[in-house]
């Protein structure tokens, strides 16, 4: 009797064991990528070393069309329209838009010595790279 009661445990804790792993969570994830020869490239015949290699069958990349209109790359903001129907987003002219748009800075951030000390963003950036020189001090010292 106890025999019986031990090969039922042993059967109920493999049954639990190997619950998730059952064959559709593998064929979900094999959805995601196609590759192109066979599954994974298990079963196909190759003619030479180049066809896969030791990575396994190339995945083939989706080509995504490129506006090359001249007229319509200056007027229109390409890639703008999100839905299936419409069109992008027409360009209109420099004084329909605010002045604040064109003052806005897009190099990189201006130095320390450029900066206000009677400003929040001053003891900000002052911080940071303190920061991050105290963390590059620290990783190049010995132990």
């Amino acid at each position: 009797m106890a025999a019986i009661t031990c090969v039922a445990r042993q059967f109920t804790c493999a049954k639990l064991l190997f619950r998730n792993s059952t064959p559709w969570n593998f064929q979900r994830i094999a959805e995601y990528a196609k590759p192109t020869g066979g599954v994974g490239g298990l079963g196909a015949k190759k003619a030479g070393k180049g066809a896969g290699g030791k990575m396994g069958s190339v995945v083939q990349k989706i080509v995504l069309p490129v506006e090359t209109d001249p007229v319509k790359l200056v007027n229109y903001v390409c890639g703008s329209n999100i839905l299936k129907e419409g069109k992008d987003v027409e360009l209109k002219a420099d004084s329909e838009y605010p002045d604040w748009l064109w003052s806005i800075r897009l190099g990189n951030h201006p130095a320390l010595e450029d900066m206000d000390p009677n400003t929040l963003q001053y003891w900000r950036r002052l911080r940071k790279l303190s920061l991050r020189r105290q963390s590059k001090l620290m990783s190049l010292r010995k132990y």
